[in-house]
């Protein structure tokens, strides 16, 4: 090919080649180095594996391989032996290979990180790849790729002393007749080197969250002696799931979904009406009510938090029959609601609270916020927000799957991970959660 280019640097534009060129030369250096592969292979003669005589070419095969700088055409000797009649292979690929595992991993990297229309018309527009044009072809690539990973073998690390492991869950929508939404359980494991690794699946699907979360904590490096600490949002399945993992001390209940309640109460406090003299002073007791009830559940004296319920409940008798002009409604009754959340929460999840105070101050984890944003990432981006669109339950789990290798970084080698290591004895991680 010839690259002609305007001389001189009069105009920016015309400075190197272009992108079509580029391509164009990616093109004919990649044909040139698979003719010059095909030479050297046809010269090869194995051996029979029968008899062990040497074996002569049978026959030519012609193949189309699509690769990541366009599709190649080549013939593929077969082999006979002439003593005993068997036939030799030439190569020792997988049966009906189409494409390089290069660029299958690139299809399904993109496939992961973007949806499968936007993806192939990246990957057109920038490399000069032949195959994998439709949006479904591609989609049948990267899910056939989820379906691989399902079946890899855990890559063991050195063992860790201890790991910290959150489990949280988050719907999408479904296309599934009868069904509107799709669980989707999502986890995070660290240890304390910084080492870090995200799961999921979708639930009832072929990918068994049990499974997964062993084979995930077997790569960080679990073992008899590691201690495990586990994080949840109180879901009692998810508790469930955590004893079949091997998990047998009781997860702790994390301080994210407690903060959240309590800061809606702290919010309705905060816009109680105060147009009359004991209003002004039931809102003063209000809200040194609610902060109370904040210092109480965070030094874990969730027992007595109670007596700031019952506080606040008996001077709320004054708001009766608050009226409001505002949209958003009655602070009193909103309130009113937020507190009885509140009250529900902790009878119901009171075995699971700690001194999430005492471990602040140690530097330990206190809740779930690095899950929370793992779920945030790992499914609603790609699922929910930006694509809000309706899955299957299969087609969401093997993408699921490519999504988790893509961030662990092990999609194929010389992929990275998609976040920093985080070590979970940074007192600002403390502070993160």
């Amino acid at each position: 090919m010839t690259v002609s280019r305007p001389d001189g640097l009069g105009d920016i534009a015309n400075l190197g080649m272009t992108l079509a060129e580029a391509k164009l030369l990616l093109a004919q250096v990649q044909q040139q180095v698979v003719a010059a592969q095909v030479d050297t292979h046809a010269a090869f003669r194995p051996d029979c594996r029968s008899c062990g005589r040497r074996c002569h070419v049978k026959d030519w095969q012609p193949h189309r391989i699509a690769t990541l700088f366009g599709e190649v055409r080549l013939k593929l000797p077969r082999f006979l032996c002439a003593g005993c009649g068997c036939g030799e292979t030439g190569v020792g690929w997988p049966s009906h290979c189409r494409s390089t595992p290069e660029l299958n991993q690139l299809q399904a990297r993109l496939s992961a990180l973007m949806p499968y229309r936007v993806a192939v018309d990246l990957q057109q527009h920038l490399l000069p790849v032949d195959a994998g044009k439709s949006p479904e072809t591609l989609r049948s690539h990267t899910l056939l790729v989820g379906k691989q990973l399902g079946h890899a073998a855990a890559e063991k690390s050195p063992a860790a002393t201890a790991i910290t492991m959150s489990l949280d869950a988050t719907f999408i929508r479904s296309c599934e007749e009868g069904e509107r939404q799709l669980e989707v359980r999502v986890g995070n494991v660290e240890t304390g080197d910084g080492g870090r690794q995200v799961f999921g699946a979708v639930s009832r699907t072929e990918t068994d969250i049990t499974t997964l979360i062993q084979r995930t904590l077997e790569t960080v490096g679990r073992t008899d002696t590691t201690k495990v600490t586990a994080f949840t949002d109180g879901c009692p399945g998810l508790r469930t799931v955590l004893t079949n993992t091997g998990v047998t001390k009781p997860p702790i209940l994390d301080w994210f979904h407690i903060a959240m309640r309590l800061q809606h109460t702290k919010l309705a406090a905060a816009n109680l009406s105060t147009d009359s003299p004991d209003r002004l002073m039931a809102k003063a007791v209000i809200v040194a009510e609610v902060e109370r009830l904040h210092w109480r559940i965070w030094n874990g004296k969730a027992k007595n938090a109670q007596r700031s319920i019952n506080r606040i409940r008996k001077v709320m008798h004054v708001f009766k029959g608050e009226s409001s002009q505002r949209a958003k409604g009655v602070a009193s009754r909103k309130l009113w609601h937020a507190l009885h959340a509140v009250d529900k929460y902790l009878r119901g999840q009171a075995a699971w609270l700690v001194n999430y105070a005492k471990r602040f101050r140690a530097g330990l984890r206190v809740g779930t916020s690095i899950t929370e944003g793992t779920a945030n990432f790992l499914v609603n981006r790609r699922m929910n927000k930006s694509q809000q669109m309706r899955w299957s339950r299969n087609g969401a789990d093997l993408l699921l799957q490519v999504r988790c290798a893509v961030y662990n970084g092990t999609l194929g080698a010389g992929v990275g991970h998609r976040f920093d290591r985080i070590s979970d004895a940074d007192s600002a991680l403390a502070k993160a959660a």
